[in-house]
């Protein structure tokens, strides 16, 4: 099975764009919050699915297939709108988000409910666990293919993401890469106030993973970094993405106000002329 495909960072950046702009839509109409984390990984999720993963969304239960676990699953709000146009399921599913009943909600609901889910998540610092494991099993089965977790800059508090850590590199766990979205925020101030998190990157080398540190909404570093994980041999990998929360709306950016806020009309509409004028 290998349907990666080859596309082009300017089709990335329009396909980031639209799962921008489509996210703030639902965010808005459903009031539904966690904008901010949500807007801070687009680059990251659209590189990771159109150019990176081994999957095919026609058989999403194809077992050589990559797995994707959303550690941080308080975006799953940006991974729907990324499976939804990536072709898991029709996009005219998310006009369901935030109803009474629904599937598609503020976090993943377990496999098996939501094409492309691989995990239910949202209580920090599970993903990454969870991520390691389909690594190692996959390792026993002899299949060459590889599992990703993406995390926020918050979880790197928790323990168990730094048992994870110990686990890997003493395993050697080659077919795992981890990606913190490290947008320099969590729930209630800057993370290196709440937690002594600097230098990320060096705790990381410290704890023996392949350690890249990048610009996490540039599509070119992206892909390099991704490609650099790929032929590690030896050790797990870790991307710290260095990216801004809000990223796309200037009223928004740096602002952790839209860790829980949701945008009212007025607002809507200010970011999609915001969106609008950058396409143009």
């Amino acid at each position: 099975m290998d349907t990666k495909k080859t596309v082009s960072n300017t089709k990335l950046k329009q396909i980031s764009l639209t799962i921008r702009k489509r996210t703030i839509e639902t965010s808005a109409n459903a009031q539904i919050p966690h904008l901010g984390s949500c807007l801070s990984c687009v680059e990251l999720l659209t590189a990771l699915y159109w150019n990176e993963l081994n999957i095919d969304p026609k058989a999403p239960m194809e077992p050589e297939r990559d797995r994707f676990v959303l550690s941080k699953g308080h975006g799953a709000p940006v991974l729907f709108q990324v499976l939804a146009e990536r072709g898991f399921f029709p996009v005219e599913r998310l006009e369901q988000f935030g109803k009474p009943g629904s599937v598609y909600h503020e976090h993943p609901p377990k496999p098996g409910y939501i094409e492309g889910v691989e995990a239910a998540t949202g209580s920090l610092g599970h993903g990454l666990p969870m991520a390691l494991g389909m690594a190692i099993a996959k390792r026993i089965q002899g299949s060459k293919s590889r599992c990703y977790a993406l995390l926020s800059d918050g979880e790197c508090n928790e323990g168990s993401i730094w048992e994870s850590a110990m686990l890997a590199a003493a395993q050697e766990v080659n077919q795992l890469t981890a990606i913190v979205d490290y947008n320099k925020w969590q729930a209630t101030g800057r993370s290196h106030e709440i937690m002594a998190l600097e230098s990320l990157a060096e705790k990381w080398e410290a704890f023996g993973w392949h350690t890249q540190e990048i610009d996490g909404h540039d599509l070119e570093s992206i892909g390099k970094a991704f490609a650099s994980a790929r032929d590690e041999t030896n050790k797990p990998s870790i991307i710290v993405a260095h990216t801004i929360k809000g990223k796309g709306v200037s009223f928004m950016e740096d602002d952790n106000n839209w860790h829980y806020r949701t945008p009212n009309q007025e607002e809507l509409a200010a970011a999609m002329k915001e969106l609008k004028d950058v396409a143009e």
